[in-house]
């Protein structure tokens, strides 16, 4: 099969090497329109469920992909300057330009070329001249907006903003910290990605954002500003920025997920909110069931359309259903900033409706014997 994927991210890197090691005769020709090396953001979170899917699909390359993590298997939430650790929660966390250079070489190593720096203006044309056309290229996807009328994409924009920072303090957990100004709440989702280096995302509500006049500030003040507001938590350690503007997350769905020979992939296809630590996982996971229908019927594109929206959409909409309440979560957490540390965390845990307290329960017993102690009453699961 002539395979043309757009866009170099962990989606169309990931299905270009499942399907390559799987039938060397494929030709796989991947497009970028960035330079090898340009990336943004910091480090990307994996959950052990979501490592699990990447062992089964391909044990050779997981050793690989994961032989530099930073690992931990606790998160830690921050409230009152009291830090509550609630175990059982295993976390793998990297660079994404580090993850980016494991896949473009395993890649390259199987003879798949990725070119760089190029955009492809003419979909139709290439569609015409390959088998298959995997539209890989974001949340802000191209192809998806000149078949706009086919795919019928859905935009919400949520109210909080957010600023993507890093910073040399180490948090080795996962660590959720919340600090009230007298402006408003303010919201920090930090973790250890490297041996030197931590994501530091800033999260605020719009009218917090603009009370403390974030809203007229350069990227530099804003940068200064925040590291004020947390400065108990990154010690004597700056924060760093890399085009750290601030931005609200924009959720995206598709009503179709494909176009005669054309299927979207990853946040073109779908997005997550990373308030879940799922965005990748959830490209991953598409890489995977796209090999999976294409090799089951490589002579029937349409039929492995069907199994590969089968298999994915139930996933994609308990994923952005559970992603929502996350959010909505996040959005209205003001009105639980009275609540003491550990009733605090139990409730974090809990907002997406998908953990119960027999789960947490399993995860932690300690933590969960610590709620209960504040609670007495049975606790519905």
């Amino acid at each position: 099969m002539k395979i043309a994927v757009i866009g170099a991210g962990p989606a169309g890197l990931y299905f270009s090497l499942l399907a390559k090691k799987h039938d060397a005769r494929h030709e796989i020709h991947v497009v970028e329109q960035n330079p090898r090396d340009a990336t943004y953001g910091w480090g990307v979170v994996f959950s052990d469920v979501g490592l699990g899917f990447l062992r089964e699909a391909d044990p050779e390359f997981f050793t690989e992909f994961t032989a530099h993590h930073e690992r931990c298997d606790y998160m830690e939430i921050v409230h009152r300057g009291t830090r509550v650790q609630v175990h059982g929660n295993h976390f793998s966390r990297t660079s994404r330009i580090d993850m980016l250079g494991v896949l473009q070489r395993a890649c390259e190593r199987q003879g798949i070329h990725v070119e760089y720096g190029r955009r492809i203006e003419d979909v139709q044309a290439l569609s015409r001249e390959v088998d298959l056309v995997i539209a890989a290229d974001g949340g802000n996807s191209a192809v998806r907006r000149q078949y706009a009328q086919h795919f019928q994409p859905s935009f919400e924009k949520r109210r909080n903003k957010f600023a993507w920072y890093g910073t040399r303090q180490r948090f080795h957990p996962v660590s959720l910290i919340f600090r009230e100004t007298e402006h408003g709440v303010f919201i920090a989702h930090s973790y250890q990605y490297s041996p030197e280096l931590s994501t530091f995302l800033v999260e605020v509500n719009p009218d917090t954002w603009q009370r403390a006049g974030l809203d007229r500030m350069s990227e530099d003040e804003s940068r200064r500003y925040c590291a004020q507001v947390f400065a108990a938590d990154l010690g004597s350690n700056e924060l760093l920025t890399n085009r750290s503007l601030w931005f609200e997350a924009n959720i995206v769905k598709n009503e179709r997920w494909t176009h005669r020979n054309i299927v979207l992939l990853g946040d073109a296809l779908r997005t997550v909110h990373f308030s879940l630590g799922s965005g990748t996982r959830m490209a991953m996971q598409d890489a995977i069931a796209l090999h999976h229908a294409i090799a089951e019927h490589p002579s029937d594109l349409d039929a492995a359309f069907a199994a590969f929206e089968g298999t994915r959409r139930p996933a994609s909409s308990t994923f952005q259903a559970a992603a929502a309440r996350s959010l909505d979560w996040y959005e209205n957490v003001a009105v639980r900033m009275h609540l003491d540390p550990v009733s605090f965390a139990y409730d974090y845990m809990r907002r997406t409706g998908q953990v119960t307290h027999e789960d947490l329960r399993r995860r932690d017993p300690h933590f969960t014997a610590a709620y209960e102690q504040l609670h007495p009453q049975p606790v519905a699961a």
